[in-house]
């Protein structure tokens, strides 16, 4: 069974809570919006720590370090295709355009023979949790009701 670990950031604004989500790249979600956001996230091994694994992938998804930070355990949850994502909250702030994001590399058009290379999130961006819940990958708003009753 496959495994991912994320962070997701956030910081409060007069008008409540907002959380960094990253668009997955690549051609399948390029013109998708609902369910084509995500935490900042990527795949381990059985015998990485999950919180090593999200602050890895945290650097290599955003091509940032990760923050600093009290981290709060937002718990796991099983997305439709099987894959347990596990992720933390951190408070954080972090400009979009500051980040980097890593790349992938794929065969594009299916059966080419062309490998092309796609960025992991081509974008990311601050959302407040009620548009969050709209855009986010459907297991993983519970993250944002897991964060939203920890601030509470």
């Amino acid at each position: 069974m496959k495994r991912s670990a994320g962070l997701l950031l956030f910081h409060p604004t007069d008008n409540g809570l907002e959380v960094l989500l990253g668009h997955m790249g690549g051609p399948f979600f390029a013109r998708r919006d609902a369910g084509a956001w995500t935490v900042p996230k990527g795949e381990y091994e059985p015998d990485e720590p999950a919180w090593e694994a999200a602050r890895r992938e945290f650097r290599e998804e955003l091509g940032l370090p990760p923050p600093d930070g009290e981290a709060i355990d937002l718990g796991e949850v099983r997305q439709t295709n099987g894959k347990i994502v596990t992720a933390w909250a951190v408070r954080a702030d972090l400009d979009p355009a500051s980040i980097v994001p890593g790349t992938f590399r794929m065969e594009w058009p299916p059966r080419s023979g062309q490998l092309q290379e796609f960025p992991e999130l081509d974008r990311v961006a601050w959302f407040g949790l009620d548009r969050a819940r709209a855009v986010i990958i459907k297991a993983q708003a519970a993250f944002l009701d897991r964060l939203a009753e920890h601030s509470a």
